[in-house]
């Protein structure tokens, strides 16, 4: 047998023990994601018999039972605060957007009028964050204290995203600007026609960012909002989960632990349900706003 021919059996034998191995860390971490995920799902379906017997925590139960489900959308502070976080990461996201991409386009225009400063200045706020008692006591002097508007305004813009969005815009083909100026397009035209539709990928990206931060977000609610019937969802969850709030004193309540686990499947599923949709432009988008620019 040839050396050439050892070597090469070698070099197989090597090969699939790579990817054996690969696949076996793959599998592993692949079980680290999903075997708590389902047990949180499945102790939230299993009757209160079995989460009791089991200690608390259900991997597959034997039955399936909605009743912890049922106490929590029956008491209406759930489902209360399920509205309210829908609609501040609604109004949130598009707001967010919007002020992004223009904030974007114009740091992206050589010739705006200050827009080397208005650059410095956001690269400032990246890097240093203004502390937890000025943002308090700005938001309280613009009036925002116990009002839905203290969730968004604050973090309706955040310089990482408009660098990516810069970046981007940045990237386009300068010929085809100066293009559509010499058409006579206006800088909103150009803005609007040419720039928010080349930039779906960079901005899909920016939303589902915004969105998750939104949907996420329970310490401005803490910090900011008193009134218990303006909570999002989050600062709900936390009461429950954390401070180990009780849903009321009636006896055929579901078990504490079983009423966490409900709550927390709630608040993950409208991620999991809009994530797919926007997966498909997440590495254009950010690979762009990291690589160029």
């Amino acid at each position: 047998m040839s050396s050439e021919t050892i070597i090469g059996r070698r070099n197989a034998v090597s090969d699939v023990a790579g990817r054996g191995a690969k696949a076996a860390v793959l599998i592993i971490a692949c079980g680290l994601v999903i075997v708590p995920f389902l047990g949180i799902v499945s102790t939230s379906l299993a009757s209160p018999a079995e989460v009791t017997q089991a200690g608390g925590f259900v991997l597959f139960p034997t039955s399936i039972d909605f009743s912890a489900y049922r106490s929590i959308l029956a008491g209406g502070v759930v489902t209360r605060s399920i509205l309210i976080s829908l609609l501040v990461t609604g109004v949130g996201t598009v707001l967010s957007i919007t002020l992004t991409a223009m904030l974007g386009w114009a740091l992206s225009r050589k010739g705006t009028v200050g827009n080397r400063h208005l650059l410095i200045l956001v690269l400032i706020s990246l890097l240093f964050n203004p502390g937890l008692i000025p943002s308090y006591l700005v938001v309280q002097q613009l009036g925002l204290l116990d009002t839905l508007w203290a969730l968004i305004i604050p973090t309706s813009v955040t310089a990482f995203n408009v660098v990516v969005v810069r970046a981007f815009f940045v990237s386009l083909p300068k010929e085809i600007i100066d293009s559509a100026r010499m058409d006579g397009a206006s800088e909103w035209h150009l803005f609007r026609h040419m720039g928010v539709p080349l930039a779906k990928a960079a901005l899909t990206v920016v939303g589902l960012f915004y969105g998750v931060g939104y949907w996420n977000s329970f310490f401005n609610a803490l910090l900011y909002i008193s009134d218990s019937s303006k909570w999002p969802l989050q600062l709900v969850l936390r009461t429950y989960v954390v401070d180990n709030a009780q849903l009321g004193t009636e006896d055929a309540l579901p078990p504490q632990t079983s009423v966490q686990m409900a709550i927390l499947v709630i608040s993950i599923i409208p991620i999991v349900l809009v994530y797919p949709f926007l997966q498909r432009h997440f590495a254009k988008g950010v690979l762009t706003g990291a690589v160029k620019g």
